[in-house]
């Protein structure tokens, strides 16, 4: 294109070439094939799916949105390009500069087992479900998320925002778990070797409820990866790079993105579908 440019200035052709290392023939080529832009025609379409979240979302989300909803066929390379085209580009989470937040105090002899041993799979809902809690710096201070995730739907299928990691936030969790838990199931809940899950408070309430406690071994977060895998998606499209006003905004905006990802966020391991969407068919079979 600069070539070009500079010779319809009046600037001769072969120093023009020599200048750029171009041989005649490499630019006559691609001067008689212009390159094509690819797929226009989604670019609204994409824009709306894109800017469904505050920092966006990943040329795969942007795809099975494009597929399921739109009833588009269009390849995840040909997405991409399009992103790439129109700058938009769902920003990646960087390494915690402050200390991460930790619940270990130290192991109790609970003996709680590993029942899922690294097996996160699950062919229905309400079979496997894991818990943890992540630290996010909000307007000066801090919050924490405690949600319970179900392996199976891939929903947040309850959770609590609090300004503490105390057990007041897991008897609430719990007490929304509870809510929400089918008759006649009988999960398995997953979690690290936290304090809060170390409690007698929470292994007994979790034995009223009919749901079996497994636990990870100390300082392997790869046995609570099913979890933790959640809140990277959460912190890069949500948080990641973002100033709060208040802690309110934050709790109001963290309560929006959770309700978008069990209604509208689709995954991949769902062949598409958003988590409510599987659940609703799981349910119906």
């Amino acid at each position: 294109m600069i070539v070009s440019t500079l010779a319809g200035l009046g600037y001769r052709l072969v120093h023009l070439l020599r200048a750029a290392g171009l041989a005649r023939s490499t630019y006559y080529h691609h001067l008689s094939h212009p390159a094509a832009v690819t797929r226009p025609d989604i670019e609204p379409m994409v824009a709306e799916i894109f800017h469904r979240t505050p920092n966006g979302c990943g040329h795969r989300q942007v795809r099975m949105c494009l597929v399921h909803e739109f009833g588009v066929r269009v390849s995840h390379k040909s997405v991409l390009r399009v992103m790439r085209r129109m700058g938009l580009e769902c920003r990646i989470r960087r390494p915690n500069p402050y200390r991460r937040y930790s619940s270990y105090r130290g192991g109790t002899g609970a003996g709680v087992p590993n029942l899922l041993k690294r097996d996160f799979g699950a062919d229905r809902p309400w079979m496997k479900l894991g818990t943890d809690v992540t630290e996010f710096r909000v307007a000066g201070g801090k919050a924490y998320l405690a949600p319970v995730y179900d392996m199976g739907s891939k929903e947040i299928v309850a959770w609590d925002v609090s300004r503490r990691p105390d057990l007041a936030q897991q008897r609430r969790l719990l007490a929304m778990l509870e809510d929400r838990l089918p008759e006649g199931v009988d999960p398995v809940l997953h979690s690290d070797m936290g304090w809060q899950y170390q409690h007698r408070w929470w292994r007994d309430r979790l034995a009223e409820l009919g749901i079996r406690q497994s636990m990870s071994r100390k300082g392997d977060c790869i046995d609570n990866a099913a979890t933790e895998q959640v809140f990277g998606h959460l912190k890069d499209e949500f948080y990641t790079g973002r100033e709060f006003a208040s802690y309110e905004e934050f709790e109001t905006g963290l309560n929006e993105y959770i309700i978008h990802w069990n209604t509208r966020r689709r995954q991949r391991r769902l062949e598409g579908r958003t988590p409510e969407e599987f659940r609703s068919m799981s349910l119906a079979a």
